[in-house]
C-alpha cells in the first residue's frame, strides 16, 4: 500500500508486516508450538517429557472421582439395593487398588502411615519418597506377606533413613510407626534381603552431630569424641555395640574430661538409651581404651 518492499517478521507474535506502514501480511498463531528437540537430545525411547514432576508413589494417572453412595449424579437419593451395589463396587475397587504392588499408594493406608511416621520423625520429603519406593519394591517381592502394616511401615522408614544417613534409631522409628521394636527389626531384615538396592548402616558421625547439637557441646569436646571414635574403630571388642550407644558413652566420658559435664540422665535422654546401658557401655569403653575418669575433686 505504501510502495515499500521491506518486510519484517516479529519473533514474538510470529507476524510478517511492513517495515514502513506496519501492514500485516501474514498473521501468527495464537499459541506458539513448543520448540523441536535438537538432534543431540533426541532419544529412541519416545515421550515428549512435558509436564510437572511427579514424585514416586503419587497417583500420576488418578483421573477418577470418589462419589458418595447415598445419591446419584443428579443429587437424587438412591434406593437401598443400588446403595448396596455401589458400596460393594467401592470395596472391590479399594481392595484391588491396595493389592496392586506397582500402582500408586495415594489410595492405600500405607501411604498415609508412611507420611505420619515421617512427620513424627521430622524427615525431609526425599526420605519419604525413598520409603515409598522401598515399600513398593519390598511388597512386590513378597517381603510383607503375613506381617502387620505398622511393622512394614517402620521397616521401610528405617531403611530409607539408613539410605540417606539420617540418624534415627530403630526404637524411635518403631514408636513413630506404632509397632514393637522386635517386629520392626524382623521386618527390616526381610526388607534388607529383598530390596535390590543395598542399605548401608548409619555412621556414628551422624549420631555424633545430632547429639552434640542437642547437648550444646563445644568444639574441643566434639574433637575429642571424634578422636575416641577413631580409636574405637580399631578395637574389635567394641564392634558389637550399637552406634548411638557408643557415641553416647564417648560423649559422656569426653564431657567429663573437658569439664563440661553432662549428667548421665541428660545423655541417656538425648541418645534414647537407658541409664543402665549408658553406664555399662561407658565402663567398657574406659576399660578397653584405658581412659580413667578424672577425680571430681580435682576437676
Amino acid at each position: 500500500m505504501c510502495g515499500a518492499a521491506h518486510r519484517v517478521v516479529d519473533p514474538q507474535s510470529l507476524e510478517e508486516h511492513c517495515a514502513e506502514c506496519g501492514l500485516v501480511f501474514t498473521g501468527g498463531e495464537l499459541v506458539a508450538p513448543p520448540p523441536l528437540p535438537s538432534e543431540a537430545g533426541r532419544t529412541t525411547s519416545g515421550g515428549r517429557g512435558v509436564g510437572p514432576f511427579a514424585a514416586p508413589g503419587t497417583g500420576r494417572r488418578a483421573l477418577g472421582s470418589t462419589l458418595t453412595v447415598r445419591r446419584d449424579g443428579q443429587g437424587k437419593p438412591l434406593a437401598w439395593h443400588r446403595r448396596y451395589e455401589f458400596e460393594h463396587l467401592r470395596r472391590v475397587m479399594f481392595r484391588q487398588t491396595s493389592r496392586a504392588a506397582d500402582g500408586p499408594l495415594d489410595r492405600s493406608m500405607a501411604r498415609s502411615s508412611l507420611a505420619q511416621a515421617a512427620e513424627r520423625l521430622s524427615l525431609p520429603p526425599v526420605v519419604l519418597s525413598e520409603a515409598e519406593r522401598i515399600f513398593r519394591e519390598a511388597k512386590s517381592g513378597g517381603a510383607f506377606r503375613g506381617r502387620n502394616l505398622p511393622s512394614c511401615v517402620g521397616a521401610t522408614v528405617y531403611a530409607a533413613c539408613r539410605r540417606y544417613s539420617i540418624p534415627r534409631t530403630l526404637g524411635e522409628v518403631s514408636r513413630a510407626a506404632g509397632a514393637r521394636r522386635a517386629e520392626v527389626g524382623r521386618a527390616f531384615k526381610v526388607v534388607q534381603r529383598t530390596v535390590a538396592t543395598p542399605i548401608p548402616s548409619t555412621g556414628t558421625r551422624a549420631f555424633l552431630h545430632r547429639y552434640a547439637e542437642e547437648l550444646a557441646l563445644s568444639g574441643p569436646v566434639r574433637s575429642s569424641v571424634e578422636q575416641m571414635l577413631d580409636e574405637a574403630y580399631q578395637n574389635p571388642e567394641l564392634s558389637g555395640i550399637s552406634p548411638h550407644g557408643l557415641v553416647a558413652a564417648l560423649i559422656y566420658l569426653a564431657s567429663e574430661r573437658a569439664g563440661e559435664r553432662r549428667s548421665r540422665a541428660q545423655v541417656a535422654k538425648v541418645s534414647a538409651v537407658t541409664e543402665v546401658t549408658l553406664r555399662s557401655t561407658s565402663r567398657l569403653v574406659e576399660r578397653l581404651m584405658g581412659r580413667p575418669r578424672p577425680d571430681p575433686a580435682t576437676s
